[in-house]
């Protein structure tokens, strides 16, 4: 049996360091590429943007050390799938090196071994007008949901803290909020959480299961136009898909639902999704809002120098988690 998801020390691990001439120099040998790598954010991985001159950038993945080969595996094989079934979805591609292959082993700067991706890079931005992106971001949830349809994969059950399932297992967590206000507001959550039929008896597939404003890029007119980053990809029920997108969607006002209504409406065009389970909504959202909650005030207990990027999006999840809570009754 797979231990918790709090326990992997992957969640407080940094990402590896590399020498990054030595990295330009596999590239070349083993892909062909050359540019300048540009360092981007990452949770685990590191990642860069391989800027060329007369052609478009791409990303390059260095998966972390820890993680299990078979998950990275994983989040490859996903992509490839959805380039068979749907090669007009906006993700990433992964690019093949001159053997053929996807991953090449690359080593760190701490003696370790770390798996080499090269993919293409969906330009965008990230998504800041919930109301004027639901309708199209419902639209590609579900085809890329369809898309997903099908596909199995060794490890796709995989344990992961941003799992809606796994919200109970976090309770020894809310020793870390030291505001009594929120710590309340975040246990009635759980507790409403626990009350629903458990997730675990749905029918599941491969889910994205983090499109969140930063990993759904938008065009000009803030129309969705890429989904990226499948690092949180799991074999999950449609409905959690549904809540942990609808939770970046709340709204300041009296409708805080509005946006959810409207993708959720647009999603169900593509892909059905029984109205038994669309009135689980409300509760299954702001369980993603604790999961914020919590994890967040954990990892900046125990990461303090970063506790102020760790903690960045915890006043929007407080200010969701309150709201729903209070229209729920």
């Amino acid at each position: 049996m797979q231990p918790h998801p709090i326990d992997d020390p992957m969640m407080l691990a940094p990402p590896p360091r590399l020498d990054e001439d030595a990295l330009a120099e596999v590239l070349a040998r083993h892909w062909g590429l050359r540019g300048r790598l540009a360092p981007l954010g990452g949770e685990r991985d590191r990642n860069f943007r391989l800027e060329r001159e007369d052609a478009p950038p791409l990303l390059v993945k260095l998966a972390h050390p820890d993680e299990d080969p078979a998950i990275t595996d994983f989040q490859t094989a996903a992509l490839l799938h959805l380039e068979a079934a749907d090669p007009g979805l906006p993700v990433p591609r992964m690019l093949r090196d001159r053997e053929g292959g996807t991953t090449r082993p690359h080593p760190t700067l701490e003696g370790r071994s770390a798996l080499l991706r090269v993919l293409t890079y969906l330009p965008g931005r990230p998504t800041t007008d919930p109301l004027r992106a639901a309708p199209a971001l419902g639209a590609l949830a579900a085809r890329l949901d369809r898309a997903f349809a099908g596909f199995r994969h060794p490890a796709e059950q995989r344990r992961l803290l941003w799992d809606l399932r796994e919200a109970p297992g976090l309770r020894p967590l809310l020793a870390e909020i030291s505001d009594p206000a929120l710590r309340r507001v975040t246990e009635a959550a759980l507790d409403r959480f626990e009350r629903l039929p458990p997730l675990h008896g749905l029918p599941a597939q491969a889910i994205h299961n983090d499109l969140n404003p930063h990993n759904v890029v938008v065009d000009e007119a803030g129309q969705p136009c890429g989904i990226i980053d499948f690092g949180d990809v799991v074999r999950a029920p449609l409905l959690q898909e549904v809540a942990t997108t609808s939770a970046y969607l709340l709204l300041p006002g009296t409708d805080p639902l509005l946006a959810v209504r409207t993708f959720v409406a647009a999603y169900r065009a593509v892909q059905p999704l029984p109205e038994e389970l669309v009135a689980q909504l409300p509760v299954l959202i702001a369980t993603r809002m604790v999961l914020t909650v919590l994890i967040t005030h954990w990892r900046a207990r125990l990461q303090p120098e970063n506790a102020a990027y760790i903690l960045r999006n915890a006043p929007g999840a407080r200010a969701g988690l309150e709201t729903l809570m209070n229209q729920q009754g």
